[in-house]
């Protein structure tokens, strides 16, 4: 990790000296702007990502610019483990006289999607076991989500508060993964999915997925010179979302009624003008009434939808460098903390770059436990469920359940960025999670090794 920060460092000392002293006007973006690129990209995750995307922006008389009148997203990719995504993003602050539109259509195709249990450190994270080992993947589940979301945005007034509402359809597909690796005899194959299914951690009425209309309303407030890459200014978004669980029919009385909370705070310093910028990010997400099903968990809300995947908490958007989704609960909070350095600015094919590297601080934890109770049940079954092939022992279901208390996990990593014309940034991240406070050396509870990730914009 040292060589790496090292070697990302000199190159961007070199490229910065050899950088013109004082900063080029840039160029007025008009018409529109084209940002086709091949899909190709890696995360620790997911694996190697391939396909195809494209950004295309309506600049108009570029009286706006640097923002855009409209934006479109289009993305069609697959990854090695197995994922696939399509996807279709609209955004405009002009479509509708003052009132910013946004709509989704999205599938992501996770069938081999991984599920590391609730609540945190409660659960165990065993590295030997996190791949398909003998035809088993303990830690892989399906989860198929189509989503169709359509969001407003308002001014109140002349001031920098505004107004937000929001509709969604999200359809998510559960279940035992599916996998050509992956033994076909069920009682050989056996993932934490159905450990938790069979011990009612996870309720039989949701253990294959759902339908719900989700709606969404709050409140903004936005002093920041630019949305994508902002130098200075402060956000604030304080909002509610939830569903009445409508869509799944009668199931016996059972139901996924459930309301939520979310508040993300966003300041920025300039430090250096056009140079360097200090960018800070405190959240919270959780649940204030219902029953939220298991499915739903991961999904982090964003008001406007910077990348496709928002899924947390853990690894890319959240707690960088540890593993996906690894903390797992009815409520989490979390903070992202970055020095954004833009040590180049040029111009090439008549559009505006810049070079930036972003050394960062992340840190986050479950506040409010989900479905403990049942999840100490697994504390009493001493099942033969795997064998850790590092040490040759017995893993048993009661080892699935840790008993220790949740605590603050933290990672740190630096990426390099590619903007071009202050809104496209196609981004390589690199973060190591460590010590948690509780116990000295490296903490492989929460992952093992560098998270690497490469991925479009910055996650806050």
């Amino acid at each position: 990790m040292k060589k790496l920060i090292a070697t990302l460092l000199f190159a961007a000392a070199v490229l910065s000296a050899s950088a013109q002293e004082e900063k080029k006007s840039e160029i007025v973006k008009t018409g529109i702007n084209f940002g086709p690129l091949p899909a190709i990209g890696y995360s620790s995750d997911l694996g190697w990502h391939y396909g195809a995307l494209t950004d295309i922006y309506w600049y108009g008389d570029g009286s706006v610019y640097p923002d855009y009148r409209w934006k479109v997203n289009v993305e069609a990719s697959w990854y090695s483990k197995g994922n696939s995504v399509y996807h279709a993003f609209f955004d405009s602050k002009y479509f509708i006289p003052g009132i910013r539109v946004s709509a989704d259509i999205t599938y992501l195709g996770n069938k081999t999607s991984n599920f590391y249990g609730f609540n945190g450190a409660s659960a165990n994270y065993i590295k030997a076991l996190d791949k398909i080992v003998e035809g088993q993947g303990l830690y892989l589940m399906r989860r198929d989500n189509f989503r169709v979301e359509l969001t407003a945005q308002g001014k109140i007034g002349k001031s920098h508060w505004g107004w937000v509402g929001g509709l969604a359809y999200n359809y998510y597909k559960t279940g035992h993964a599916v996998n050509k690796g992956l033994d076909a005899d069920k009682t050989k194959d056996i993932a934490l999915y159905d450990v938790y299914v069979d011990h009612n951690v996870i309720p039989e009425q949701e253990a294959n997925g759902g339908h719900h209309l989700e709606l969404k309303a709050g409140v903004v407030f936005d002093t920041r010179d630019h949305e994508n890459n902002p130098s200075r200014g402060t956000n604030l978004e304080v909002f509610f979302f939830g569903s009445p669980d409508i869509l799944n029919g009668n199931r016996g009385g059972y139901n996924n009624h459930y309301l939520k909370m979310a508040v993300h705070f966003k300041q920025f310093f300039t430090l250096v003008p056009d140079r360097l910028v200090f960018g800070g990010h405190v959240a919270y997400q959780g649940l204030i009434a219902g029953n939220a099903p298991f499915y739903t968990l991961q999904t982090i809300m964003p008001i406007n939808r910077k990348n496709i995947i928002t899924d947390g908490l853990g690894t890319t958007n959240t707690v960088r460098g540890t593993v996906i989704n690894r903390f797992l609960g009815n409520g989490y909070v979390w903070g992202n903390l970055e020095l954004r350095w833009s040590f180049v600015r040029f111009r090439l094919f008549n559009q505006n770059f810049i070079l930036a590297t972003n050394p960062f601080f992340d840190l986050g934890m479950v506040v409010q436990p989900y479905r403990l109770e049942q999840q100490k049940s697994l504390a009493l079954d001493n099942t033969k469920i795997a064998t850790n092939t590092l040490t040759g022992q017995d893993v048993l279901v009661s080892d699935l359940y840790t008993g220790n208390a949740e605590g603050l996990h933290m990672s740190a990593g630096i990426g390099l960025h590619i903007i071009m014309n202050q809104n496209f940034n196609i981004n390589f991240e690199f973060a190591k999670d460590f010590f948690d406070g509780k116990k000295a050396g490296w903490d492989n509870n929460d992952g093992a090794g560098i998270g690497i990730n490469v991925g479009l914009n910055y996650i806050f």
